[in-house]
């Protein structure tokens, strides 16, 4: 597999091989996902990139080819897993609290 940048997460599902294809489309139509990775084992089936951003109706048209292919693999083999590629969700800020009595104008009592 080609290495990417740490910002990418992985998610691995093991389904039963008649649910895989609804959990792709599930995924592609959700449209935050980079690639999708279906093994058997560790030896790797099926690889292809998604287009990020591209979700809803008009993924489930420009990936039909691939849904025929998945459907194909997985009815003839057993036991796969799912590995979803996504973008790492950025670090959330952290709220910092200001320290009693530094200028909070809500403190201050007449």
């Amino acid at each position: 597999m080609a290495q990417h940048k740490a910002s990418s997460t992985f998610h691995e599902f093991k389904l039963k091989s008649s649910e895989i294809l609804d959990k792709v489309r599930d995924i592609i139509e959700e449209g935050n996902a980079r690639r999708i990775i279906i093994k058997k084992g560790d030896r790797v089936l099926m690889e292809f990139p998604l287009s990020v951003g591209v979700g809803g109706t008009t993924a489930a048209l420009l990936f039909t080819p691939h849904l025929a292919a998945i459907g194909a693999v997985v009815a003839l083999v057993s036991d796969v897993r799912l590995v979803v590629e996504r973008d790492a969700e950025p670090p959330t800020a952290e709220l910092t609290t200001a320290e009693p009595g530094a200028g909070d104008a809500s403190d201050a009592s007449a």
